[in-house]
């Protein structure tokens, strides 16, 4: 885990990790949320409504950025305040995801950080991206 107090932070500021989704992280995304739409858990309806197979969760899956600014950008001081996400495509079981962040704007004031982040596939096909607000609470 990162731990950047907000002295250390400049924009351009880039951090990345991959991660890749798996069936368990599906049942227990539908065992918490009870999500139950037949795209996410029946791979037959989602094939018969043109899909390659289930499709994962886009909150699972956009998940991944709370866990880009929680442990790498900044880490630790880190409390998430907003998230703006637009999806592309949709991810599928197995997907190995890239999660990029850099930091685009600092607010002096408010101590607070703006991170542009996205997220691609295997393919290196972007599937989402976001802008992310981060307040840091210095230790």
């Amino acid at each position: 885990m990162n731990n950047y107090i907000f002295s250390e932070i400049d924009i351009g500021l880039e951090h990345s990790f991959e991660k890749t989704v798996t069936s368990t992280m599906m049942d227990k995304f539908l065992e918490i949320s009870g999500d139950n739409n037949p795209l996410h858990v029946d791979s037959k309806y989602a094939k018969e409504k043109g899909f390659e197979d289930r499709v994962v969760y886009g909150l699972l899956s956009s998940s991944f950025y709370s866990t880009l600014v929680g442990v790498y950008l900044p880490g630790k001081y880190c409390i998430l305040q907003g998230l703006e996400i637009q999806f592309s495509k949709p991810v599928f079981i197995n997907d190995k995801l890239k999660i990029v962040g850099k930091i685009s704007y600092i607010n002096e004031v408010y101590k607070q950080i703006e991170i542009k982040a996205f997220i691609t596939n295997q393919h290196n096909t972007k599937v989402s991206k976001a802008t992310i607000k981060v307040g840091l609470i210095d230790e």
